[in-house]
């Protein structure tokens, strides 16, 4: 194995992250389509060393994510989502299975899967089901294989190691496996007809029939649920929205300057508001990466947390996409427009599961605290 060090992890990798944003950008509007992907931008991925950097460095990868803080995996997310949401969507799912990997798997399935993802092989975690049709995995003697599907699975027909939940066999809990897919297989991509997020492929993967061995088993039943790694890896995913946010407010401050409409005082107002409820959105991400990787509080304060910058990530790009829209008026909902497709990417990428759920359970966390508000996340919870 590689034992080398990335001489600066947080340089090299985000310098990679600004070059795939750049032409993510570029390319965007092209791939805005039903059927259409950000092949172009996997390839930038591969090239640069982005696919393999979740790897940790004693198994050849640059370790994105190990860091204390994961300050340098928050950026590249924000990074990646300013550039395009749909291709930030299928990093942070790679990242995601990774990182799942590395804390569950045996010796001989992280060299095998890590070399996989050296070798450009892009991975993602599904865990939806649709109704009636969840996905299980069946035992006849020694015999291992599938039935049934995954839904909402952003990345179908390309994904080609699929870190996916199952039912295991006699009622044995929920498995964690990662499946091997051939690109363009599988998958039916025909009900994906959304407003935004178009490119990122998500449909129904058929996974029925698949024989698979032990060894693509991960960890132990429910691990997958284990917290506060379930729940409080969500700070992944407001990296990249706050990247989709930032785009927001770019495209729109460059409206007014382009119009030259930075004079009225009511456009003013608006970006200031718009200004501070991207910084706000700024510290809520920073934070909840440090919490959620720094190991210093309970998990269900963790989790509590990073419930709470969810929603406040949410709230901000809400907020965003309100003062943009009313600011630039109707040509920003013409196609054609730099407004048009970030915001509706944007407001599909913002709707994320259970939110109701998330703030109850965190003021549910708060209200049982002993601590002020002041040392609710400073310091080791009781």
């Amino acid at each position: 194995m590689d034992q080398r060090t990335p001489p600066d992890l947080s340089r090299d990798a985000e310098a990679a992250a600004r070059a795939v944003s750049l032409s993510a950008a570029q390319r965007a509007g092209a791939q805005d389509r039903d059927d259409g992907f950000p092949s172009a931008d996997l390839a930038d991925l591969a090239r640069l060393g982005l696919l393999a950097a979740p790897v940790p460095v004693a198994a050849g990868g640059a370790g994105l994510g190990e860091e204390p803080g994961a300050g340098a995996l928050a950026e590249v997310l924000r990074l990646i989502g300013y550039g395009s949401l749909a291709l930030g969507r299928l990093y942070e799912g790679h990242v995601n299975a990774l990182q799942l990997v590395a804390q569950y798997g045996e010796a001989g399935q992280r060299a095998r899967l890590f070399a996989d993802a050296r070798a450009g092989h892009l991975f993602g975690v599904w865990n939806t089901e649709p109704a009636g049709a969840g996905l299980a995995l069946d035992a006849d003697g020694d015999a291992l294989h599938l039935s049934g599907a995954k839904s909402f699975a952003s990345g179908a027909g390309f994904v080609t190691r699929a870190l996916v939940t199952a039912q295991g066999p006699r009622g044995g809990g929920t498995l964690m496996l990662v499946v091997p897919l051939e690109p363009g297989t599988r998958a039916d991509l025909s009900a994906w007809r959304a407003q935004g997020m178009r490119a990122s492929a998500t449909g129904t993967l058929d996974f029925g029939g698949i024989a698979l061995s032990d060894g693509d088993i991960l960890g132990e039943p429910d691990d997958y649920f284990r917290q506060p790694v379930f729940s409080g890896g969500a700070w992944r995913f407001t990296a990249v929205q706050l990247g989709g946010i930032e785009a927001v407010f770019d495209a729109w401050r460059a409206h007014l300057v382009r119009l030259g409409r930075g004079a009225d005082p009511h456009q003013l107002a608006r970006l200031g508001e718009g200004a501070i409820a991207v910084e706000g959105a700024r510290h809520w991400v920073a934070r909840a990466a440090a919490l959620a990787t720094g190991g210093t509080l309970p998990a269900a304060r963790v989790v509590a947390f990073v419930n709470l910058a969810r929603l406040a990530v949410e709230k901000a790009g809400l907020d965003v996409l309100q003062l943009a829209q009313r600011s630039v008026g109707l040509p920003g909902f013409l196609r054609g427009h730099p407004l048009e497709q970030l915001s509706r990417d944007l407001a599909t990428y913002l709707r994320q599961p259970g939110p109701d759920r998330a703030l109850t359970g965190a003021a549910e966390e708060i209200l049982a605290a002993g601590e002020g508000v002041a040392d609710l996340w400073d310091g080791d919870g009781p």
